[in-house]
């Protein structure tokens, strides 16, 4: 074969193989550049709803694709040393691929999402779903995009809800001296002292030894978490139903994650996001008296715990006491945007 028949031919098979990888489907193509494992962080773990709905997206989308994404949760918010209010930093560094995030845990980097946590704004659960079907929940997500991460759903742990060892709360004089933990934002530290707290931060991870020791009197967490977690062995005694502020959870993806994916894969990422999101909501609100379900109140009172459900009035003794915390941070969040979920929360509830 002459030199020229040879270069003739190999052009010809180069050409073909060309052919071939161009021809390729999208996703096929897409999937040879996928991960072995997409890291997904959560704090705290199962059976508390903010950490199943991380599980339940997982799963959806590496049954539904196959296995192309393969998402593994890494519970307590070990990537980032159990430092829940790393996370969204720690995404941003490409430790984190996905995540739900508590939005309590992220305020201190986006102060719009403090927004959740103005005392007494949200009221019930209509108050919440307003905000986060409506236009707020769409310009938060927004801040969020800015960010460099990709939110595709909003989710719900629940109202946080106040424990303590001592006695029953009712009045804010009741909270007089108490050592309350809280997870973070400075918002929360105001909102107890305003009370007459001693407001300590701390992490979920030491929120457990330090109830068992008498570090601190007292916390504030959903009802389903003080369920799941024993917090009656703690000592947490009495638990105080009064709805002040909410905790959202927030489905999100690493923007060079999300734009590494075929545009079907992105689809499938963010669907699965959404069905986990409307499970993880329905669960968080299990037994707490939505629609007569009182199951997870009564469980409270059958494990010996005093559960004080705050009336109407009693409510407002408390909103009263911490209005001056609410307005320094409606400031802070936007006023804008704040009398857009007030205005929001008037229609749901009215």
């Amino acid at each position: 074969m002459t030199e020229t028949r040879l270069r003739g031919s190999r052009r010809t098979l180069l050409l073909a193989a060309a052919g071939t990888v161009l021809g390729m489907p999208l996703r096929v193509r897409a999937q040879q550049q996928y991960r072995p494992e997409y890291k997904v962080s959560v704090v705290g773990n199962r059976p508390i709803p903010l950490s199943g709905g991380a599980f339940d997206w997982a799963d959806m989308v590496t049954q539904r694709s196959g296995g192309r994404i393969n998402m593994k949760v890494y519970p307590g918010s070990q990537l980032v040393g159990g430092d829940q209010t790393r996370e969204l930093v720690a995404m941003r560094q490409g430790v984190i691929d996905m995540a739900v995030f508590s939005t309590i845990n992220i305020s201190p980097q986006i102060r719009e999402m403090n927004i959740f946590s103005l005392p007494f704004l949200l009221r019930d659960h209509r108050g919440f779903d307003a905000i986060i079907n409506g236009e707020v929940g769409q310009d938060l997500f927004r801040t969020l995009a800015a960010r460099d991460v990709v939110p595709v759903a909003w989710g719900e742990n629940g109202f946080r809800e106040l424990s303590n060892s001592r006695r029953d709360v009712r009045r804010p004089e009741d909270l007089r001296g108490m050592k309350i933990r809280f997870a973070a934002g400075a918002i929360f530290s105001e909102i107890f002292t305003a009370m007459g707290a001693n407001p300590l931060q701390m992490s979920f991870a030491d929120l457990q030894p330090a109830l068992s020791t008498g570090a601190v009197d007292g916390q504030e967490n959903p009802v389903n978490l003080f369920l799941a977690f024993r917090m009656d062995t703690l000592a947490q005694k009495h638990l105080t139903i009064w709805n002040y502020v909410a905790d959202a959870g927030a489905f999100v993806v690493a923007k060079s994650v999300m734009d590494s994916f075929a545009p079907a894969d992105r689809d499938l990422v963010i669907a699965c996001a959404r069905e986990a999101a409307q499970k993880q909501i329905a669960e968080s609100r299990k037994g707490i008296g939505i629609g007569g379900d009182r199951s997870a109140l009564e469980e409270c009172a059958r494990r010996g715990v005093t559960v004080a459900e705050l009336t109407p009035a009693e409510k407002e003794a408390f909103a009263r006491v911490t209005r001056p915390v609410y307005d320094k941070w409606a400031q802070t969040v936007g006023t804008a945007l704040v009398q857009k979920a007030e205005a929001a929360v008037a229609r749901a509830v009215a």
